[in-house]
């Protein structure tokens, strides 16, 4: 078995920057190298074409060419060539590719194509509540509907987009895995009065919310601190950084009480959320968020939005607390028990890393997706010619 994914992003130092589809895509990847199944990355988009081998994985690199007519079409077509060269000449059993704006639209491959919804732009602006390109729920339908099979990795998830975009196929429910050795607790104390929100600084993960609840949290405790870690976004809605206008929301006192990070490495990521006392993420937009598993995995309770998918990941009131984003004062109380609680906090966490272990785990989720990939491909094998 030969299996290829496509991708606009993947965590490496050569590459544009990465999120959590990036990090689902390449935690997928490399447990399925070792369990010696042959895998091939192609990320598109990038700055420039290279090939580089890593970790068993074979990483394609392909630069994004502007063209002065009809780019959208043209770039897929060019990719559609470059996949087909590979898929043929490497042998790729089938390939998988994100629903996000729906690049393998007027793309026809060789092999079985697989669509993941890790979460649209058309699935994001129907949590968001805002207006979407015409031209992206097009491409986005397109992609979807000549998709030779679908995957999501939350029921949430696959119920929203079969709805926005009236689907009739089957939609395997497959969540994204955690690799708990990589991710689980340190043996150093947390730093007290601490919180940590890490991912985009961006409008859809609750920013501004948290901004006005950080208000709420300092006033009652002046000493609590809240460490922010993640790439700055510009906001889709004013077009301005994000960072901005989180600050201009607090209050002058708490605002010197935010310590900004930037992007960090992941080993530096991993002994942030080590040392926070309490972790916040009121996300509004998510499919399964890697974020939230890998706070859960080391051990960490979490305050959470309660939107959609979130009943999928988090048990309220025993791995932590889900509180709608916009209800500041309570999601600020929930912060303020588990900070003052330490013992409800250390028996959150520990059921946090249970659950994981028990729904996420790599040896659980991989075993899913080897069996639906093996059927599949044996499927296509014993079709007639």
């Amino acid at each position: 078995m030969h299996l290829a994914f496509l991708t606009p992003e993947y965590p490496h130092s050569q590459s544009t920057p990465s999120g959590g589809l990036g990090t689902s895509i390449k935690n997928l990847a490399e447990q399925l190298a070792k369990s010696n199944i042959q895998v091939t990355i192609f990320i598109f988009g990038q700055e420039k074409d290279f090939i580089v081998k890593e970790n068993s994985i074979n990483l394609y690199f392909i630069r994004k060419i502007k063209y002065k007519f009809f780019g959208w079409y043209r770039y897929r077509k060019y990719l559609e060539s470059y996949l087909n060269r590979v898929i043929k000449k490497e042998k790729i059993s089938a390939l998988e590719a994100p629903d996000w704006t729906g690049i393998t639209a007027f793309i026809r491959l060789k092999c079985p194509l697989i669509i993941r919804m890790h979460g649209s732009d058309s699935y994001f602006c129907q949590l968001e509540g805002r207006p979407q390109k015409k031209k992206n729920f097009w491409f986005e339908k397109m992609a979807l509907k000549h998709a030779d099979h679908l995957i999501s990795v939350s029921n949430f998830t696959a119920l929203k987009t079969r709805e926005i975009f009236r689907l009739k196929k089957e939609i395997m429910v497959i969540p994204n895995l955690i690799d708990i050795d990589a991710f689980k607790p340190f043996e150093d104390e947390p730093t007290p009065h601490t919180i940590l929100y890490f991912g985009s600084i961006v409008r859809k993960k609750g920013l501004l919310e948290l901004a006005h609840t950080f208000n709420i949290v300092h006033k009652c405790n002046p000493k609590i601190r809240l460490i922010m870690v993640g790439r700055d976004v510009i906001d889709i809605k004013t077009q301005r950084s994000t960072r901005i206008l989180f600050e201009e929301i607090l209050t002058e006192k708490a605002r010197n009480n935010v310590l900004w990070t930037g992007n960090l490495p992941y080993n530096e990521v991993k002994q942030q959320i080590s040392k926070a006392a309490v972790i916040g993420l009121p996300s509004f937009a998510e499919a399964l968020p890697m974020t939230w598993l890998e706070a859960m995995a080391m051990e960490k309770a979490l305050v959470t939005s309660n939107i959609g998918w979130a009943k999928e990941v988090m048990q309220n009131g025993e791995t932590g607390f889900m509180v709608y984003p916009k209800n500041h004062s309570l999601f600020g109380k929930k912060i303020l028990d588990l900070m003052e609680n330490k013992d409800m906090a250390l028996r959150m966490g520990k059921a946090a890393r249970d659950l994981v272990i028990k729904k996420f785990s790599k040896e659980i989720v991989l075993d899913q997706n080897i069996r639906f990939y093996k059927k599949i491909i044996d499927t296509k094998s014993n079709e007639p010619i």
